[in-house]
């Protein structure tokens, strides 16, 4: 009787999206409260400013956070490389504390000491194997991805960049600072649903919920600055 493969389908490309996330996230709410905050304070004609201090925030919000992210995933590589080390250590100087606590990962899924006994002695015969078991299954960390610093701190700030110019775009193109607001608050909102909607799509909970949680988010953001920067020019 023919069967039909089990293929299984796993999202792998987590750190990743995380990235797009933040940037995205930041990207759109933090330019547009800054531009909805001048526009408050500002005379109806003076675009251009609100224009110049939005590109100069995006500018320097996208540096900060890529380097953010940078530093984030190096700090990550270095932590895994001294804990590894000192695995590899207490292999030499420890043998029997670390053989022990070998056993006890297989205790803690029912395993009675006849039966990992060859299994705990396979895996502690070979020192690499034996500091790889323990990194994943003691300290739960993965090797980290060589190339993870950079990518992430390229994917942080370009998503932050395309995240800021959104809300930026319509003071761009018009005259008035006033109808510059109201169009960048309706594609803004927009934008936000749309980058909620995905990303919950690809981190698993309900995308109308995501879509909901991400527009409010933005929504609140910008209208404290904004509301803030009419108090003070008052």
């Amino acid at each position: 009787m023919p069967t039909i493969p089990h293929v299984e389908s796993h999202f792998t490309a987590s750190a990743s999206v995380r990235d797009v996330v933040i940037g995205m996230a930041d990207g759109l709410t933090v330019p547009f409260a800054l531009a909805a905050g001048i526009s408050g304070a500002v005379a109806a004609n003076a675009t251009r400013l609100v224009v110049t201090a939005g590109l100069a925030e995006i500018a320097a919000g996208s540096i900060a956070m890529g380097l953010g992210g940078y530093l984030a995933a190096k700090t990550d590589s270095e932590h895994y490389a001294a804990e590894r080390e000192r695995e590899v250590r207490e292999t030499v100087e420890l043998p029997d504390v670390e053989t022990e606590e070998v056993a006890k990962v297989f205790r803690e899924y029912g395993l009675n000491d006849t039966q990992m006994a060859p299994v705990v002695q396979a895996i502690c015969s070979n020192q690499k194997n034996w500091v790889d078991f323990m990194m994943r299954f003691e300290l739960g960390l993965e090797p980290p991805d060589p190339g993870r610093a950079n990518r992430s701190a390229l994917t942080i700030a370009l998503s932050y960049v395309v995240g800021g110019l959104i809300p930026l775009a319509p003071y761009m193109s018009l005259a008035n600072v006033v109808s510059g607001l109201w169009f960048s608050v309706g594609i803004t909102i927009l934008a936000l649903a749309v980058f909620g909607f995905v990303k919950s799509r690809f981190t698993g909970i309900s995308p109308w919920k995501g879509a909901f949680q991400t527009v409010v988010t933005g929504g609140i953001a910008a209208a404290a600055a904004f509301g803030l920067a009419r108090l003070v020019s008052s």
